[in-house]
């Protein structure tokens, strides 16, 4: 009998978000979703007017700032009730509704960016010298006329607008096969019984010391994708396509160059971090190469890559220890950031536990009024624990940045959004290393550590170039086909795990499996992300280790959490010490991955 999930009916509430502090009952949600379409009418009666006077752009961009985090509001609480159990179909039309919704607001507001561009730079900009209220848009404005050649006319915006009720259509159909329909059926596991292999147990099963488990997990996973890869190859066409097409229409030179430019960041940086990762290859064929000596396999396969090198007994991580193990690793942060943490772990901002139907992997999410939520599937596992800590990095930076900027800058540029989370896992992995003294262990955590760089800066890497092979395929003429992109992976898998690892007829198919790739050219930020974090979490260790309490670069690192987007994000960064339009931080992370892989290597000798 297969040891089949949960129902989410079956879950504590206690171990549920609290999305009723959102909305109380639906039709709450409801008058939200009504209200959006009112004020996005009343919003059209400043066309054409905008430029009238100062008094007059204030009222448009207060009456845009409300009418947007309404709407926020309405759609992020559609997503994460859908995303509970992706089953339901109350919750599918709700989503439906919300995006519906957010696209007819999108075409009501649309006028504003080319209306604005109509008046010029300099006339608007002396309206915002001349009424003190409309100083805190300076920035945004300025945006505005730096990206003026991609803005198109009124007419257009309005049509462009109108289509993002039609463009996340790929992304949800991927997401309803990944996370609702696709079934990856049984496995045995390490006592012999029968399981069902889920998103949420395939990472523990594919770290079982047990080789046949990893197989078993391994191919049955990929085998559900490969059933389904032309499907999932035609989804995922649409959706570059999709990038492609609107890059051309806004004038951009590439798809990469649309997507790099909303936060100003060169797209040097993306070929400097893709240069930088190819150059360290070397040391993560040693390192694959030391793992198979390691296992002993004459045949070292994909599924052999996950599972920890020291085989110490399996340590079962219960929810409420993990929140205590967070809690000491992130003293660092000073009192203030754990306070505020210990409020949200017992005040419903994290959906704990898997059940059937919810949504995959990890995320922190929220509206700019809400809570900033965190979905989980925690299994009990060292990895999970790592998770929290991840996501609450990422709910703690939207608590301080909701807090300290208003809604216009309430967000964060994913390029930013990432160090927060990392610094947090570094932080957590070099209090493990400090309070542990088994060298079994230590062994273990190192391997842990090494894994994160492979995981993270080799493999978003890895799939970065996946992203820019597809785009410039369609780009320059060509067809994404199945059988393509399954070869096109295989060559790269190939690249980075080297000579070490033997011939897999699997691995060509993870592409399939990949949900960030819906959101063109994300991925590369996680590897930018955490060569940010690692500077920082040394900056902030080396303070805390030399005064005994958090210094100077926990001071700055918090004024960095509370920025949100009130400038680029390469000036951000420079708030927290770290400069990103270097190639140093990158430099500096591949030389801590070199050092780790060889006390590594001399600590298995």
């Amino acid at each position: 009998m297969a040891d089949d999930l949960k129902q989410r009916s079956e879950i504590d509430n206690k171990f549920k978000w609290d999305l009723g502090s959102m909305y109380s009952n639906d039709q709450k949600w409801e008058n939200d979703l009504m209200l959006c379409s009112e004020k996005a009418k009343e919003f059209l009666g400043y066309q054409g007017k905008i430029g009238e006077s100062a008094e007059t752009l204030l009222a448009v961009m207060k009456l845009k700032d409300f009418l947007m985090e309404k709407a926020e509001d309405v759609i992020v609480y559609a997503m994460m009730r859908r995303d509970e159990d992706n089953r339901v179909e109350k919750y599918q039309a709700m989503c439906d509704k919300a995006t519906a919704s957010f696209a007819q607001i999108s075409a009501m507001t649309s006028f504003v960016a080319p209306e604005l561009l109509s008046y010029g730079e300099e006339k608007i900009m002396s309206f915002v010298d001349a009424e003190p209220e409309l100083e805190v848009y300076r920035f945004a404005l300025k945006d505005a006329f730096r990206e003026k050649d991609h803005i198109l006319s009124k007419e257009e915006e309005n049509i462009l607008a109108q289509f993002s009720e039609i463009t996340p259509a790929v992304s949800d159909v991927f997401k309803m096969l990944n996370d609702a329909d696709i079934k990856f059926g049984t496995i045995k596991n390490e006592d012999g019984n029968e399981v069902t292999l889920t998103h949420g147990n395939y990472i523990s099963f594919m770290q079982s010391h047990d080789r046949e488990v990893r197989r078993q997990a391994y191919e049955g996973c990929y085998n559900a994708y490969r059933a389904l890869i032309n499907t999932l190859a035609a989804t995922y066409n649409y959706s570059v396509k999709g990038d492609c097409v609107e890059s051309r229409i806004r004038k951009y030179p590439s798809s990469r160059a649309a997507a790099m430019s909303s936060g100003n960041i060169p797209e040097s940086i993306y070929d400097s971090l893709v240069s930088a990762v190819n150059d360290s290859l070397p040391t993560l064929h040693r390192y694959i190469a030391l793992r198979k000596k390691m296992l002993g396999v004459s045949d070292l396969m994909m599924y052999d890559i996950y599972v920890p090198l020291i085989n110490l007994p399996k340590k079962t991580i219960h929810y409420d220890e993990a929140l205590e193990i967070i809690e000491n690793a992130l003293q660092p942060l000073g009192e203030d950031y754990i306070k505020r943490m210990k409020a949200g772990f017992a005040d419903g901002w994290i959906d704990i536990y898997e059940n059937e139907g919810k949504t995959s992997g990890a995320y922190s999410f929220g509206s700019y009024s809400s809570k900033p939520f965190i979905l989980c599937n925690y299994n009990d596992t060292l990895e999970d624990v790592f998770t929290v800590i991840h996501e609450m990095g990422h709910s703690m930076n939207s608590l301080y940045t909701r807090e300290t900027q208003p809604f216009i800058y309430g967000s964060h540029s994913i390029f930013t959004a990432e160090v927060a989370s990392t610094v947090n896992e570094n932080l957590l992995i070099k209090y493990l290393l400090k309070n542990e003294n088994d060298p079994e262990m230590r062994r273990y955590l190192i391997n842990m550590q090494i894994e994160a760089f492979r995981t993270t800066l080799f493999r978003q890497t890895m799939f970065a170039e996946f992203e820019q092979y597809s785009h410039s395929t369609v780009e320059s003429g060509g067809q994404l086909t199945a059988a393509g992109m399954c070869e096109e992976y295989k060559k790269l898998n190939d690249k980075y795990f080297g000579d070490a690892v033997s011939d897999d007829p699997f691995i060509q198919y993870e592409w399939a499996r990949i949900p960030h790739f819906y959101n063109a050219f994300y991925v590369y930020q996680y590897a930018t992300g955490y060569s940010a974090a690692a500077a920082i979490s040394d900056m902030i260790l080396s303070d805390f280790e030399e005064n005994g309490a958090p210094g100077k670069a926990t001071e700055n690192y918090i004024k960095f959490l509370k920025s949100g987007d009130s400038d680029y994000p390469i000036e951000l960064l420079k708030i927290a010490g770290v400069d990103m339009g270097t190639t140093g931080p990158v430099d500096n992370a591949m030389k801590t991955f070199a050092g780790l892989v060889d006390e590594f290597e001399a600590l298995t000798k």
